[in-house]
């Protein structure tokens, strides 16, 4: 199925859209909920970042770009998978050490870091809005990094962690902004193949196991790979430019509270004070921050 066949079957009003990306936020939100099983069948964190990917890229795999005019945008969305991939191993790591709700906090600092690349690499310079974003970000992160609160292990977990909102703040940076050639469907695939590059190497020299071994296990595998990667980010695909970046970033923070709620619901964890004023403050920042504008300033 083509680009155009493809968003004219799914085609939504503003309103739809938005509910649309409020549903694959949700889906998002339900990671922890696979991986942590996963973690505890002793698959190791850069296999389940895989198989996070695995099936999404199979799919896209028929819609890589060939064309020489498009192979520099698709070495920058591949590259940034690339991150992307890496960036969820410490993610994975995170949420198996430390509260659910403390690394959703945490992940979901990347609208501060989209500001960051825009400024670096489109030369979109942050205005007081961004900043006032970025100090709401800094406040949540020092109230869940707290050593006496979460112990040390956590804390420097949830610290390493950090990589992941970088990557994904970079990845909105290069699909927002940066292509102008590659059709959605070319971005996904070649978004998706990057993250393979990273996280395959990585599963075969890991030395925790990489296979299930139990029926439970791969359906596990799959419920990953399709509920909370495929089918969310196809939708999201379709509906994200039928209400922009801000909308859809705002839409998008629903998975921030649908962490907390996995969390608390599917592994007894206790949301306090803390953890409530760090989401408000995140969830603050993403309404303020501003969309990265399409049309970069950098030349290919």
């Amino acid at each position: 199925m083509t680009n155009a066949a493809l968003t004219a079957r799914l085609s939504f009003g503003p309103a739809a859209a938005t509910a649309v990306i409020a549903f694959t936020a949700i889906c998002f939100g339900l990671v922890p909920l696979f991986a942590r099983e996963l973690q505890a069948l002793g698959i190791g964190s850069a296999a389940i970042a895989l198989y996070r990917y695995v099936f999404s890229a199979a799919v896209l795999l028929p819609f890589l770009p060939r064309a020489r005019e498009k192979r520099a945008e698709a070495l920058w969305i591949g590259g940034a998978g690339f991150l992307m991939g890496l960036g969820w191993i410490a993610y994975l790591e995170a949420i198996e050490r430390a509260p659910v709700a403390a690394a959703g906090v945490i992940y979901m600092s990347y609208p501060l870091f989209a500001v960051l690349f825009a400024w670096i690499l489109c030369r979109q310079r942050p205005g007081a809005r961004a900043l006032g974003a970025g100090l709401l970000i800094l406040g949540a992160a020092a109230l869940v990094l707290d050593p006496q609160a979460l112990g040390a292990e956590a804390a420097w977990a949830l610290l390493l962690s950090v990589p992941a909102p970088m990557a994904f703040g970079l990845i909105v940076v290069v699909l927002s902004a940066m292509l102008r050639r590659l059709t959605v469907l070319e971005r996904m695939a070649c978004g998706m193949l990057g993250a393979l590059a990273g996280l395959a190497p990585l599963t075969l020299t890991q030395e925790a196991a990489a296979l299930p071994v139990t029926v439970d296990g791969w359906l596990l595998v799959a419920g990953l790979g399709v509920a909370t990667a495929l089918i969310p980010q196809m939708l999201y695909t379709v509906a994200a430019p039928r209400v922009g970046p801000a909308r859809s970033a705002a839409a998008g923070s629903v998975e921030l509270p649908t962490m907390i709620a996995v969390g608390w619901l599917a592994f007894g964890e206790v949301a306090g004070l803390r953890e409530a004023l760090a989401a408000v403050l995140v969830l603050a920042a993403v309404f303020l921050a501003p969309a990265v504008r399409p049309g970069a300033a950098m030349r290919r």
